[in-house]
């Protein structure tokens, strides 16, 4: 069952996602890899900058999490993570299906270039991948990250791109 994530799961979406962050290792450019990947400090101001998240558990353990963040005129998908023995069974999906009939604004998902698989299981779902130029705009307008994450991000949106450039 999909449930919202409030403050008394703080610590279960902290360590799904710092556990399935683990993909990254070695994957994302080394200068934009920390340890833990989210500190819960980050985790923090991202819950206080409006993104909210909804789970998933399996038994007792929260399994998967994703968050979406209203901003300006669009829905983001942040922080879409399923624990490490939680893959493979389609929470994801399930959690993005969920949060795709809550919003009622085009979303957008910016994920890291190199993680291929994220960008498939976006591809996978109707998601358009922004082409570089397009990608570069669409980060700066509507996500609040360093330069290099730019650089080596990529950008996803469920409507074409060109509807959120005109």
């Amino acid at each position: 069952m999909i449930q919202t994530c409030g403050n008394t799961d703080f610590e279960a979406v902290y360590q799904v996602i710092n556990d399935a962050a683990e993909a990254y290792r070695g994957v994302i450019p080394q200068d934009r890899w920390k340890e833990p990947y989210m500190p819960r400090e980050e985790l923090q101001q991202e819950m206080d900058a409006g993104v909210r998240f909804s789970g998933i558990r399996q038994g007792v353990d929260l399994a998967a999490v994703m968050g979406i963040q209203a901003v300006k005129d669009v829905t983001l998908i942040r922080h879409a993570y399923t624990a490490i023995r939680f893959q493979g069974q389609g929470l994801g999906g399930r959690l993005l299906d969920h949060l795709h009939g809550q919003a009622n604004t085009p979303l957008l998902v910016g994920t890291w270039a190199d993680a291929v698989w994220a960008v498939r299981f976006y591809q996978g779902r109707g998601f358009r991948l922004a082409r570089r130029a397009e990608t570069e705009v669409l980060l700066e307008k509507y996500w609040d990250i360093p330069r290099r994450q730019v650089e080596t991000s990529v950008v996803l949106s469920d409507v074409p791109v060109d509807d959120l450039l005109s």
